[in-house]
């Protein structure tokens, strides 16, 4: 699995303006340059360490910042068995559903 910085990017800017933050608000509270976090939301890679500063400054969970998803949360995995889903043909789509109900319906120790 390839880490998508763009994706992250779009979520850290996400956080930022769910706390009406403007991008010098956001370098200010982590001491770091407003170009720097504008470079971070438009895509460039960074490492894990700056990532886990930012969604705690942000107050956003880490497995959201990097996954899109909160495990915690109930459904969690309903969208991305969603896009699965939406990726497979026809005919993949039923062995998936077969798969799933003979899962849900055993019983396991």
């Amino acid at each position: 699995m390839e880490v998508d910085y763009k994706l992250i990017g779009e979520r850290i800017k996400e956080g930022r303006k769910r706390k009406r933050w403007s991008q010098e608000r956001l370098a200010e509270e982590m001491d770091l340059t407003d170009v720097y976090i504008s470079r971070i939301e438009r895509g460039a890679q960074t490492n894990l360490k700056r990532l886990v500063q930012i969604a705690n400054v942000l107050e956003i969970p880490f497995e959201y910042l990097i996954t899109g998803t909160v495990p915690k949360t109930p459904n969690y995995l309903d969208r991305e068995l969603y896009e699965i889903l939406m990726k497979c043909t026809p005919a993949k789509q039923r062995l998936i559903y077969s798969i799933a109900k003979i899962v849900a319906t055993a019983n396991f120790v």
